[in-house]
């Protein structure tokens, strides 16, 4: 089988004839060893914003389908171009339009911010651009766009050629997906922001997701919500040398329902709570001290909810500091509950995903004890004589939102 890696170069590598120049012999040099290559490309920089500022200015009541149709256009110009500077060093190089036969993403009609409809591109990718590149030709795609199921043109959203990109590497199996930026790598924090930024060489894919979530530009999170296990993506710049890093771990396609197999006790501490970072941070001691662990916890003036494993060993020594501190005035807890943990990549752009997860608990008379988001996950606390119960529930629940990927 020929491995296959996906390329894709933002609009800021693609603003100027020397670094297309620079960027179609990178191509050309990983095409001579043997392996295929597609290639994604943004619109040049500035390019959609200008675009959409014009048909707005030209009609304040423009639709957001006739946008679409607008915004796309600076990909199209990309693709062409392109595909000329490959042509240009010798590549057999061709233009992958939603115009063109070869056409394979389509999309929901969520305009301006399509989302991917994954078995229906993965049944065209492998009828439309497989024989592309069995046949020695490169295509050039347009990122950031779509069409939907009845021919309409969408765009992807922020991020949307990452998106992509990083969907067709994972449904053709890429030896890699790789993101060409003028910042060819993810730091430990925006270097422009903070001198002691370091570069990382590596991510999981669960650090990656976490991150972008809280708001790094590296990488929008709706890309990363289509990386699968064994394609790495790796964010480099045009310099071959440069390694860049590597993001690369366990599948975020579809969501994930676990259950902590060990009985949880949730604590509550109330009171005028002393929330200085020491206070909190003795109180945690105390927990750890005494044989508990913490797995979750939440906070709000006059109360702190724990949610601890070994509860049971916990809460007589926690009970005393909290009242010898003067940290707050009571302690009360609910033992034997259970922490059911939904990993939702999509959660962040599907609106209602907390709602699938706890309505068909409410249906069916199981209460929910406490509830945790945190980045791309959900934490529902139950009581664990209802624990096979609800998993049966949630998976049957999120089955529609699995199938939809």
């Amino acid at each position: 089988m020929v491995e296959v890696i996906v390329f894709k170069f933002g609009g800021s590598i693609l603003d100027s004839s020397e670094h297309i120049e620079k960027a179609a012999e990178r191509v050309k040099d990983t095409c001579s060893k043997g392996v295929s290559v597609i290639v994604v490309v943004s619109a040049l920089r500035g390019v959609t914003d200008s675009l959409i500022l014009t048909a707005r200015k030209a009609n304040p009541n423009i639709t957001a389908e006739m946008l679409d149709e607008v915004a796309s256009m600076g990909e199209r110009t990309s693709a062409r171009l392109f595909a000329a500077a490959l042509q240009g060093v010798g590549l057999d190089a061709v233009v992958v339009e939603p115009d063109s036969p070869y056409w394979p993403i389509l999309t929901d009609s969520n305009h301006l911010d399509a989302n991917p409809l994954y078995e229906e591109t993965k049944k065209l990718v492998k009828e439309r651009l497989k024989p592309l590149l069995e046949a020695g030709k490169v295509p050039v795609v347009c990122g950031f766009v779509g069409k939907t199921l009845d021919g309409k043109t969408t765009t992807l959203g922020r991020g949307g050629s990452d998106t992509t990109a990083v969907l067709l590497g994972s449904i053709l199996r890429a030896k890699e997906v790789v993101l060409v930026k003028d910042v060819g790598k993810v730091f430990s924090s925006d270097p422009d922001k903070f001198s002691d930024a370091v570069p990382l060489t590596n991510l999981d894919s669960e650090e990656a997701l976490a991150l972008s979530v809280g708001g790094a530009k590296f990488l929008h999170y709706k890309a990363l919500r289509y990386k699968v296990d064994g394609v790495p993506i790796r964010i480099a710049s045009l310099d071959h040398e440069d390694k860049g890093t590597v993001i690369d771990g366990e599948s975020l396609l579809n969501v994930d329902i676990e259950a902590l197999d060990d009985p949880v006790t949730m604590i509550t501490v109330v009171g005028n709570i002393n929330g200085s970072h020491k206070a909190i941070g003795e109180l945690l001691d105390t927990v750890y001290s005494a044989g508990g662990r913490v797995i979750s916890m939440g906070s709000e003036p006059k109360s702190i909810v724990l949610y601890v494993l070994n509860g049971s060993k916990v809460l007589g020594r926690l009970h005393s500091w909290v009242v010898s501190t003067g940290f707050g005035k009571a302690v009360s807890s609910y033992d034997n509950l259970v922490m059911l943990t939904v990993k939702a990549p999509s959660m962040e752009t599907s609106p209602g995903m907390v709602q699938r997860v706890t309505q068909p608990l409410a249906r069916h008379a199981i209460n929910v004890y406490g509830l945790i988001t945190a980045g791309s996950s959900i934490r529902v606390f139950i009581s664990m004589d209802d624990r096979d119960k609800a998993l049966a529930l949630l998976h049957q629940a999120l089955m529609v939102s699995r199938q939809s990927r």
